[in-house]
């Protein structure tokens, strides 16, 4: 008994010490590599329950522990960390990057999230792992990167813009674009006047990684305008550390590899002497001029950009400044581009309040060439000469009316450099998107913290369309041919988001909740005019215009995971639109999703092979808005012009006339169900996932037509029709040699993806053919696609051609598919569609010591396009119109193929100018070299080859088989560019 009370009595006088030995714990965790703050790292005492996790600027904080205690630090991606602990002084850590090199903190909605805990469809990408080259626009560093996304540029102008699609589009009429978020601002992505391309404020040196949202549950928190996905564009940041300066310049040459087959100067004369009247002989010219060479050239263009950065544990600023000349390869088209960015942050009040600033402006001058010189290229008579001083259109030849020479002949093609050289059409852009964020974590309560980020996208844009020795306009007296405009245009798009952020986990549980609720607000105002004619008064016209639009949305977002091993994420979001009217204004979007960690399973989590798997459900509700009108259902009236008075006497009134509107519109919504797997083997070194998806439409907001008389219009937007969406993707990026000289990094992405029309009507109808769309040069008012339910959207509405015994067409010979014995509209067929049917993207990244070669593919299969250029140019009364007997005019190598004359609507609209445009493409290739230390310790020069655009294997006819859309008419061709870059970092 007397030892019991001594032993009692020791452990009671030893007690308040143990509990004064227990001391708080705090610090920083770090990527070794760019010391980029780590949210989302556990931090536990090995070998008991006892942690936390960093928060979003890498702090942590963790109680009751010991001296002598070990800390161990883990996160997917990294290498575990282990330090013992020998006083309450701060520990900061810097962890080292494992062996797999995937992006593991990934930007979502209102925050941020690891890859292992998202439960959504998440893709991110870093910049510095594409290969760039000469690209002049952000979005095309995603070519071919992320699985079920598609972008296609406009063509080979400079800075042209792009189309994104995401999971192929979930909508009809409205827009299909996905939201971006450049730096917590969502933009205009309509684009800008004078533009063409929303993205080309941001330099894509600048860009520090995409964050590409899929799924409804990972979307679902931006409700408005998240159906067809979002990509979050984040810009670099400054680093704690001394300044840091990096310089990047590169040049290339730009060259056309590819033209149409438009017929050359003899196969022409021979045609024409084999099939013309003696009058078309004699107007055959005496030269031998090949148009698509005189209006295309070699390209150069040149990039540079500067930036400093640097910081400390309170202040860190980035700035940079870029220069950016390119010279397309169609004569006259340019682009200028000055771009500016001043990234700031700062740590107040013992790092509790974080103020982020971001700036980003750009001067943006382009020169636009007229693009119909391309196709008037095809068709002008190459027997032709380019001058004719002789003429009163500033030296050049054109055909010109017998009885008046001072005009163009009807129907006659123009000089396609004569079109290059004398238009002017040019703009230049003003353009700042700015914001500025706080973040406070309550001193009461550091569990808690409030966000609230200003921001504002602001454009001023102005150009002029001048065309000067052209028979297009004349004044009275017969001077100053030609037609002079201008526009000017202002957008300017205001944010204010507010969220308030609670986390906590909740030891005896081994739970972590995320909650967060918020409203946000964002106001459009899109003003301009244009003036027309502005050489002549008496025809001018002046239009002005004056758009406002305003989003307001209320929502919130829960995250619980339990024991690490089970995630729940439930969303709501409620949207006002001032499109709509009343009880429509306002739409409701929830989702869900849950994902479980198998690894993290006892029965797994000792394996050596099974390093990451993790499975994925979501379901969510999103919204569609956007239709390109800003008052679709407010009755409006239009005030007539000076040639729609009614006279009174002695006075001339003006008079309104009401504007089609429509006061039932709603919001389109689109369910989306999504199941995925995440998976890694051997420590990651072959990691992956795979998503399946189903998203249906309802309510689309369709532009259809109307019986006569029922409305104020015969079309009109109204909420009719269903489409439903489904697909699989697959991600796998495999590392089969990793050793201290040599590493080898492969990465494949695939996806198949379906589309279909189930509704499009309020009351099914047998006799419904479907909206016709797809408008084709040639004819009038043609459409050779068309939406109709069972099938998917722009489906080609065809003939089907027959052939001889040879396989040669027979003109004006179908297939009476409806066997009444005469070929009409109702013998038309759906057949395909210009979507494709199967995604391929591949990328190989080899490094031997200072070596660095890259390499990347895309393939697309089941991809149709209409030949819009043969149906145009490849008959015989496209060459020798005897309607216009003072004309001939080119055409391309197909009419030897099919010896087509006629230009009937029938021919038009033959499935067999309707190809298979699969293709395989090699985008990229890169080598570079590294020279470590060249100019002193901490400095880094990389010099740079790449060649984009090497290689299409196709069986398509025409120049190019990647067509948005799926009609090919006149596009400005893609170049191959040739590139050399250096790299500096000092």
């Amino acid at each position: 008994m007397r030892n019991f009370k001594n032993a009692l009595f020791g452990i009671l006088f030893l007690f308040p010490l143990i509990a004064i030995a227990q001391i708080s714990i705090k610090g920083k965790v770090t990527e070794q590599s760019t010391g980029t703050e780590l949210p989302g790292v556990n931090v536990i005492v090995k070998g008991t329950t006892n942690g936390t996790v960093t928060d979003f600027d890498g702090l942590y904080a963790i109680d009751n522990v010991n001296i002598g205690d070990i800390l161990v630090f883990s996160f997917v991606g990294f290498k575990n960390f282990e330090v013992t602990i020998n006083s309450n002084a701060d520990i900061n850590v810097a962890l080292e990057e494992a062996a797999q090199t995937l992006e593991e903190v990934v930007i979502i909605g209102y925050g941020t999230t690891t890859k292992k805990d998202a439960t959504g469809s998440v893709s991110s990408v870093k910049a510095e792992e594409i290969n760039k080259g000469a690209i002049a626009s952000p979005e095309q560093l995603l070519v071919g990167k992320i699985a079920g996304v598609q972008v296609t540029t406009g063509g080979g102008a400079p800075g042209t813009g792009s189309t994104i699609r995401i999971r192929g589009g979930s909508s009809l009429t409205a827009t299909n674009n996905p939201l971006i978020i450049i730096d917590g601002v969502p933009i205009d992505n309509d684009g800008v006047s004078g533009t063409r391309n929303p993205l080309n404020i941001v330099n894509p040196n600048d860009i520090e990684s995409y964050s590409v949202l899929k799924d409804a549950s990972a979307t679902a928190i931006y409700g408005s305008r998240a159906s067809n996905g979002v990509i979050i564009i984040t810009t670099k940041k400054g680093k704690s550390g001394g300044i840091k300066t990096n310089y990047s310049a590169n040049v290339s040459v730009q060259e056309n590899t590819e033209f149409i087959d438009a017929m050359s100067a003899t196969d022409f004369k021979a045609y024409v002497n084999a099939n013309g009247l003696p009058s078309d002989i004699a107007l055959l010219g005496n030269s031998e001029t090949n148009w698509q060479k005189e209006i295309f050239k070699t390209g150069l263009g040149t990039d540079h950009n500067i930036s400093l950065s640097g910081g400390s544990d309170k202040f860190n600023v980035r700035g940079s400044m870029g220069y950016t000349n390119l010279n397309g390869t169609l004569k006259t088209s340019k682009l200028e581009r000055a771009t500016y960015s001043l990234n700031m942050g700062t740590k107040l009040f013992d790092n509790k309040l974080k103020i982020d600033v971001n700036t980003k402006a750009s001067l943006i001058a382009n020169r636009f060439a007229d693009n119909g010189a391309i196709g008037n290229a095809i068709s002008f008579d190459p027997t032709q000469s380019i001058y004719d001083d002789s003429l009163p259109f500033g030296g050049f030849f054109e055909w010109t009316n017998p009885v008046d020479g001072r005009a163009i002949q009807t129907g006659a093609p123009r000089n396609p450099v004569a079109l290059l050289a004398q238009r002017r059409n040019e703009s230049s852009v003003k353009r700042f998107i700015g914001n500025i964020q706080f973040d406070y974590k309550m001193h009461f309560l550091p569990d808690l913290r409030a966000n609230l980020n200003l921001g504002i996208d602001k454009s001023s844009s102005h150009g002029h369309n001048n065309i000067f020795n052209s028979a297009t306009t004349e004044l009275a007296d017969g001077t100053n041919l030609g037609n002079m405009s201008t526009y000017n245009q202002d957008k300017e798009n205001k944010l204010l988001d507010f969220y308030l952020n609670y986390i906590k986990y909740i030891e005896s549980i081994d739970s972590k909740i995320d909650v967060m609720a918020g409203y946000s607000y964002q106001d459009f105002l899109n003003e301009g005019e244009s003036v027309s004619n502005l050489q002549n008064k008496s025809i001018s016209e002046t239009t002005d215009y004056s758009n406002v639009l305003n989003l307001q949305s209320f929502f919130g977002r829960l995250n619980y995971t339990l024991a690490n091993k089970y995630l729940f994420t439930f969303t709501y979001r409620t949207d006002g639109s001032s499109r709509f009217r009343g009880d429509n204004k306002w739409g409701k979007f929830p989702s869900a999703a849950f994902a479980w960690k198998m690894n993290e399973e006892s029965f797994l989590q000792d394996s050596n092979t099974i390093s990451d798997l993790k499975l994925r459900l979501g379901w969510g509700v999103t919204g569609q808005q956007d239709i390109g009108v800003s008052n679709p259902s407010l009755a409006t009236y239009l005030l007539s012009t000076n040639t729609a008075q009614y006279q009174f006497g002695n006075s001339f009134l003006s008079t309104y006339r009401a504007e089609r509107y429509n006061t039932t519109l709603k919001w389109e919504e689109t369910t989306t169900y999504n199941l995925g797997l995440d998976f890694g083997f051997f420590n990651d070194r072959i990691n992956g996932s795979i998503d399946g998806y189903f998203r249906e439409t309802t309510d689309l907001l369709n532009f259809i037509s109307f019986p006569a008389g029922s409305a104020l219009s015969n079309a009109d937007y109204a909420n009719i029709g269903n489409l439903e969406n489904k697909g699989v993707e697959l991600t796998l990026n495999l590392i089969p040699i990793q050793t201290d000289d040599l590493d080898l990094t492969l990465s494949l992405n695939g996806a198949w993806n379906d589309s279909e029309i189930t509704k499009l009507t309020t009351n099914e109808s047998a006799d419904y053919e479907g909206e016709p769309t797809g408008g084709i040069s040639g004819g009038v008012g043609n459409n050779v696609q068309i939406h109709s339910v069972g099938y998917a959207p722009n489906t080609f509405y065809v003939y089907e051609q027959v052939y001889d015994a040879n396989g040669k067409p027979l003109e004006d010979v179908y297939v009476d598919r409806n066997g009444d014995g005469s070929i009409t509209l109702d013998d038309r067929y759906r057949y395909k569609n210009p979507n494709a049917d199967i995604t391929l993207g591949f990328a190989t990244d080899l490094n031997y010591k200072n070596w660095n070669f890259t390499m990347s593919w895309r393939g697309s299969f089941g991809n149709y396009v209409y030949n819009n250029v043969d149906s145009n140019l490849g008959f015989k009364l496209n060459l020798l119109n005897t309607a216009f007997p003072d004309v001939i005019s080119n055409g391309v190598e197909n009419i030897l193929e099919t010896g087509f004359v006629n230009g009937g609507t029938e021919r038009y609209l033959s499935d067999y100018y309707v190809q298979d445009a699969s293709f395989v493409k090699l985008d990229n290739v890169g080598l570079g070299y590294n020279f470590n230390n060249v100019f002193g310790e901490g400095t880094n020069l990389k010099l740079n080859a790449t060649v984009q655009n090497v290689l299409t294997i196709t069986d398509y006819e025409g120049l190019d088989p990647e067509v948005f859309g799926g009609i090919d008419y006149n596009i400005y061709p893609r170049p191959r560019i040739y590139t050399l870059g250096l790299n500096l970092n000092f």
